[in-house]
Protein backbone atom coordinates (compact mmCIF):
# COMPACT_ATOMS: atom_id res chain seq x y z
CA UNK A 1 0.00 0.00 0.00
CA UNK A 2 2.90 2.37 0.69
CA UNK A 3 3.87 2.29 -2.98
CA UNK A 4 0.32 3.28 -3.92
CA UNK A 5 0.41 6.53 -1.98
CA UNK A 6 4.03 7.14 -2.93
CA UNK A 7 2.85 7.11 -6.56
CA UNK A 8 0.38 9.86 -5.67
CA UNK A 9 3.08 11.89 -3.93
CA UNK A 10 5.31 11.57 -7.01
CA UNK A 11 2.50 13.28 -8.95
CA UNK A 12 2.50 16.17 -6.50
CA UNK A 13 -0.32 15.10 -4.18
CA UNK A 14 0.09 15.78 -0.48
CA UNK A 15 -0.71 12.76 1.67
CA UNK A 16 -0.80 12.71 5.47
CA UNK A 17 -1.93 10.00 7.88
CA UNK A 18 -3.09 10.46 11.46
CA UNK A 19 -3.78 8.00 14.33
CA UNK A 20 -2.57 4.82 12.59
CA UNK A 21 -4.78 5.36 9.54
CA UNK A 22 -2.08 4.01 7.21
CA UNK A 23 -1.80 0.75 9.13
CA UNK A 24 -5.59 0.34 9.26
CA UNK A 25 -5.96 0.87 5.52
CA UNK A 26 -3.10 -1.51 4.77
CA UNK A 27 -4.32 -4.34 6.98
CA UNK A 28 -8.12 -4.08 6.78
CA UNK A 29 -8.94 -1.99 3.70
CA UNK A 30 -6.31 -2.50 0.97
CA UNK A 31 -9.04 -2.55 -1.69
CA UNK A 32 -10.29 0.85 -0.56
CA UNK A 33 -6.77 2.28 -0.75
CA UNK A 34 -6.34 0.92 -4.29
CA UNK A 35 -9.68 2.37 -5.40
CA UNK A 36 -8.92 5.75 -3.88
CA UNK A 37 -5.51 6.02 -5.51
CA UNK A 38 -6.99 4.89 -8.84
CA UNK A 39 -9.69 7.58 -8.71
CA UNK A 40 -7.27 10.34 -7.72
CA UNK A 41 -4.55 9.37 -10.20
CA UNK A 42 -6.85 9.50 -13.21
CA UNK A 43 -8.93 12.55 -12.29
CA UNK A 44 -8.37 15.96 -13.86
CA UNK A 45 -10.11 19.31 -13.42
CA UNK A 46 -10.39 21.33 -16.65
CA UNK A 47 -9.67 25.02 -16.15
CA UNK A 48 -12.90 25.66 -18.06
CA UNK A 49 -14.87 24.03 -15.24
CA UNK A 50 -13.20 26.27 -12.68
CA UNK A 51 -14.07 29.40 -14.67
CA UNK A 52 -17.59 28.32 -15.64
CA UNK A 53 -18.40 27.23 -12.13
CA UNK A 54 -17.15 30.47 -10.66
CA UNK A 55 -14.82 28.37 -8.52
CA UNK A 56 -17.76 26.40 -7.17
CA UNK A 57 -17.30 23.06 -5.44
CA UNK A 58 -19.68 20.97 -7.53
CA UNK A 59 -18.08 21.58 -10.91
CA UNK A 60 -14.54 21.59 -9.58
CA UNK A 61 -14.62 17.97 -8.46
CA UNK A 62 -17.29 16.35 -10.62
CA UNK A 63 -14.95 13.89 -12.26
CA UNK A 64 -13.53 12.71 -8.96
CA UNK A 65 -17.01 12.34 -7.48
CA UNK A 66 -18.19 10.32 -10.48
CA UNK A 67 -15.14 8.07 -10.32
CA UNK A 68 -15.72 7.37 -6.62
CA UNK A 69 -19.44 6.76 -7.12
CA UNK A 70 -18.69 4.18 -9.82
CA UNK A 71 -16.37 2.43 -7.37
CA UNK A 72 -19.25 2.22 -4.82
CA UNK A 73 -18.16 5.12 -2.63
CA UNK A 74 -21.75 6.27 -2.13
CA UNK A 75 -23.46 9.04 -0.19
CA UNK A 76 -24.64 7.79 3.19
CA UNK A 77 -26.62 9.16 6.11
CA UNK A 78 -25.74 7.83 9.56
CA UNK A 79 -28.42 8.00 12.24
CA UNK A 80 -27.10 7.58 15.77
CA UNK A 81 -29.96 6.88 18.17
CA UNK A 82 -30.09 6.54 21.95
CA UNK A 83 -32.79 4.40 23.54
CA UNK A 84 -34.08 4.09 27.10
CA UNK A 85 -35.86 0.82 27.78
CA UNK A 86 -36.27 0.35 24.06
CA UNK A 87 -37.83 3.78 23.53
CA UNK A 88 -35.93 6.28 21.30
CA UNK A 89 -34.87 9.30 23.36
CA UNK A 90 -32.39 11.13 21.16
CA UNK A 91 -31.11 10.86 17.60
CA UNK A 92 -28.38 12.58 15.58
CA UNK A 93 -27.81 12.29 11.86
CA UNK A 94 -24.55 12.71 9.97
CA UNK A 95 -24.39 12.72 6.17
CA UNK A 96 -21.15 11.84 4.40
CA UNK A 97 -20.76 12.32 0.65
CA UNK A 98 -18.71 9.17 -0.03
CA UNK A 99 -18.66 6.01 2.07
CA UNK A 100 -17.10 2.68 1.09
CA UNK A 101 -18.60 -0.20 3.04
CA UNK A 102 -16.97 -3.61 3.47
CA UNK A 103 -19.31 -6.17 4.99
CA UNK A 104 -17.97 -7.68 8.17
CA UNK A 105 -15.00 -5.30 8.28
CA UNK A 106 -16.15 -1.68 8.46
CA UNK A 107 -16.57 1.56 6.56
CA UNK A 108 -14.34 4.29 5.18
CA UNK A 109 -15.78 7.84 5.00
CA UNK A 110 -14.59 10.50 2.57
CA UNK A 111 -15.41 14.17 2.09
CA UNK A 112 -14.15 16.38 -0.75
CA UNK A 113 -13.60 19.99 0.30
CA UNK A 114 -12.67 21.60 -2.99
CA UNK A 115 -13.89 25.10 -2.26
CA UNK A 116 -16.13 25.61 0.76
CA UNK A 117 -15.82 27.99 3.68
CA UNK A 118 -13.09 26.69 5.96
CA UNK A 119 -15.42 25.96 8.97
CA UNK A 120 -16.61 22.96 6.93
CA UNK A 121 -13.40 21.28 8.12
CA UNK A 122 -14.66 21.53 11.70
CA UNK A 123 -17.93 19.90 10.66
CA UNK A 124 -16.20 17.07 8.80
CA UNK A 125 -13.63 16.33 11.48
CA UNK A 126 -16.15 16.44 14.34
CA UNK A 127 -18.50 14.16 12.36
CA UNK A 128 -15.66 11.71 11.85
CA UNK A 129 -14.76 11.84 15.53
CA UNK A 130 -18.34 11.01 16.58
CA UNK A 131 -18.86 8.33 13.94
CA UNK A 132 -15.58 6.66 14.84
CA UNK A 133 -16.41 6.74 18.55
CA UNK A 134 -19.76 5.09 17.78
CA UNK A 135 -18.12 2.38 15.68
CA UNK A 136 -19.72 3.61 12.44
CA UNK A 137 -16.47 4.25 10.54
CA UNK A 138 -12.90 3.01 10.78
CA UNK A 139 -11.12 5.82 8.93
CA UNK A 140 -12.08 9.32 7.77
CA UNK A 141 -10.62 10.91 4.65
CA UNK A 142 -10.58 14.52 3.48
CA UNK A 143 -9.57 15.51 -0.05
CA UNK A 144 -8.91 19.22 -0.46
CA UNK A 145 -6.87 21.79 -2.37
CA UNK A 146 -3.19 21.18 -1.76
CA UNK A 147 -0.66 23.94 -1.22
CA UNK A 148 0.46 24.12 -4.84
CA UNK A 149 -3.10 24.32 -6.17
CA UNK A 150 -4.12 27.01 -3.70
CA UNK A 151 -0.94 29.07 -4.05
CA UNK A 152 -0.86 28.87 -7.86
CA UNK A 153 -4.55 29.50 -8.58
CA UNK A 154 -3.82 33.04 -9.81
CA UNK A 155 -1.27 31.73 -12.28
CA UNK A 156 -3.72 29.09 -13.52
CA UNK A 157 -6.53 31.61 -14.07
CA UNK A 158 -4.18 34.08 -15.75
CA UNK A 159 -2.86 31.35 -18.06
CA UNK A 160 -6.44 30.61 -19.14
CA UNK A 161 -7.06 34.29 -19.95
CA UNK A 162 -3.81 34.59 -21.88
CA UNK A 163 -4.20 31.38 -23.89
CA UNK A 164 -7.83 32.14 -24.79
CA UNK A 165 -7.00 35.80 -25.50
CA UNK A 166 -9.75 37.01 -23.17
CA UNK A 167 -10.01 40.81 -23.47
CA UNK A 168 -13.22 41.61 -21.56
CA UNK A 169 -16.20 40.13 -19.72
CA UNK A 170 -18.07 39.53 -22.97
CA UNK A 171 -15.29 37.15 -24.04
CA UNK A 172 -15.83 35.18 -20.82
CA UNK A 173 -19.51 34.54 -21.44
CA UNK A 174 -18.77 31.91 -24.05
CA UNK A 175 -16.82 30.07 -21.34
CA UNK A 176 -19.80 30.02 -19.02
CA UNK A 177 -18.84 32.89 -16.70
CA UNK A 178 -21.45 35.59 -16.04
CA UNK A 179 -20.39 37.97 -13.24
CA UNK A 180 -22.68 39.62 -10.75
CA UNK A 181 -23.01 43.39 -10.55
CA UNK A 182 -20.71 43.40 -7.52
CA UNK A 183 -18.06 41.40 -9.36
CA UNK A 184 -18.27 43.70 -12.37
CA UNK A 185 -17.77 46.72 -10.14
CA UNK A 186 -14.82 45.09 -8.41
CA UNK A 187 -13.11 44.49 -11.73
CA UNK A 188 -13.83 48.01 -13.01
CA UNK A 189 -12.61 49.59 -9.78
CA UNK A 190 -9.28 47.80 -10.13
CA UNK A 191 -8.94 48.97 -13.74
CA UNK A 192 -9.98 52.58 -13.10
CA UNK A 193 -8.13 53.36 -9.88
CA UNK A 194 -5.82 56.35 -10.00
CA UNK A 195 -2.82 54.58 -8.51
CA UNK A 196 -1.40 51.54 -10.32
CA UNK A 197 -4.48 50.63 -12.39
CA UNK A 198 -4.66 47.02 -13.59
CA UNK A 199 -5.26 45.62 -17.04
CA UNK A 200 -8.47 43.66 -17.54
CA UNK A 201 -6.72 40.31 -17.20
CA UNK A 202 -4.94 41.42 -14.05
CA UNK A 203 -8.13 42.85 -12.57
CA UNK A 204 -10.24 39.80 -13.38
CA UNK A 205 -7.64 37.39 -12.00
CA UNK A 206 -7.28 39.36 -8.80
CA UNK A 207 -11.04 39.70 -8.24
CA UNK A 208 -11.94 36.14 -9.27
CA UNK A 209 -9.31 34.40 -7.16
CA UNK A 210 -9.70 36.62 -4.09
CA UNK A 211 -13.48 36.12 -4.21
CA UNK A 212 -13.55 32.41 -4.95
CA UNK A 213 -10.31 30.98 -3.57
CA UNK A 214 -9.45 33.27 -0.67
CA UNK A 215 -7.68 32.36 2.55
CA UNK A 216 -10.99 31.71 4.33
CA UNK A 217 -11.85 28.82 1.98
CA UNK A 218 -10.98 25.14 2.29
CA UNK A 219 -7.30 24.55 1.50
CA UNK A 220 -4.40 22.66 3.07
CA UNK A 221 -3.18 25.34 5.47
CA UNK A 222 -6.65 25.77 6.97
CA UNK A 223 -6.99 22.01 7.37
CA UNK A 224 -3.56 21.81 8.98
CA UNK A 225 -4.61 24.51 11.47
CA UNK A 226 -7.44 22.25 12.68
CA UNK A 227 -5.21 19.19 12.90
CA UNK A 228 -2.65 21.06 15.00
CA UNK A 229 -5.44 21.97 17.42
CA UNK A 230 -6.47 18.33 17.65
CA UNK A 231 -9.85 18.69 15.94
CA UNK A 232 -11.15 15.24 15.03
CA UNK A 233 -8.84 13.31 17.36
CA UNK A 234 -8.61 10.40 17.87
CA UNK A 235 -10.31 9.29 14.64
CA UNK A 236 -7.77 7.80 12.19
CA UNK A 237 -7.48 10.26 9.31
CA UNK A 238 -6.10 10.38 5.78
CA UNK A 239 -5.62 13.90 4.36
CA UNK A 240 -4.99 14.34 0.64
CA UNK A 241 -4.11 17.63 -1.04
CA UNK A 242 -4.84 18.03 -4.76
CA UNK A 243 -1.88 19.51 -6.70
CA UNK A 244 -1.94 22.23 -9.34
CA UNK A 245 -0.98 19.61 -11.94
CA UNK A 246 -4.51 18.20 -11.76
CA UNK A 247 -5.77 21.27 -13.70
CA UNK A 248 -5.82 20.78 -17.48
CA UNK A 249 -5.90 23.35 -20.31
CA UNK A 250 -6.46 21.28 -23.44
CA UNK A 251 -10.15 20.35 -23.29
CA UNK A 252 -11.80 23.59 -24.40
CA UNK A 253 -15.56 23.75 -25.00
CA UNK A 254 -15.85 19.97 -24.67
CA UNK A 255 -15.30 20.42 -20.94
CA UNK A 256 -18.31 22.73 -20.69
CA UNK A 257 -20.54 20.24 -22.49
CA UNK A 258 -19.34 17.53 -20.13
CA UNK A 259 -20.29 19.67 -17.14
CA UNK A 260 -23.93 19.83 -18.18
CA UNK A 261 -24.17 16.11 -18.92
CA UNK A 262 -22.25 15.10 -15.79
CA UNK A 263 -24.47 17.14 -13.47
CA UNK A 264 -27.55 15.22 -14.60
CA UNK A 265 -25.79 11.85 -14.48
CA UNK A 266 -24.33 12.44 -11.03
CA UNK A 267 -27.68 13.55 -9.61
CA UNK A 268 -29.36 10.44 -11.01
CA UNK A 269 -26.60 8.13 -9.73
CA UNK A 270 -26.65 9.62 -6.24
CA UNK A 271 -30.42 9.22 -6.01
CA UNK A 272 -29.94 5.50 -6.58
CA UNK A 273 -26.89 4.93 -4.37
CA UNK A 274 -27.70 7.05 -1.31
CA UNK A 275 -28.06 4.87 1.78
CA UNK A 276 -29.02 5.22 5.42
CA UNK A 277 -27.40 3.39 8.30
CA UNK A 278 -28.70 3.27 11.86
CA UNK A 279 -26.15 2.96 14.63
Amino acid sequence: MSSLFEALEEKGFQVEFRSHAKAILGSDFPEAATELVEALSTTTIPIEEIIAGGGGEAKGTQRLRRALTKLRWRKMQFIVEKRINGIPSEAQSHEVDHVREFEGIGRIALEIEWNNKDPFYDRDLENYKRLHADGAISVGLIVTRGRSLHDNMRALVRRFLDERQIQNLDDLREWGYDPTARQRKGIQDRMNRARAPLTFREAFTDKFVSDKFGEATTHWRKLDDRLRRGVGNPCPLVLIGLPDTIVTFDEGKAALAEVEQAEAELEQTESVTTGTVGI
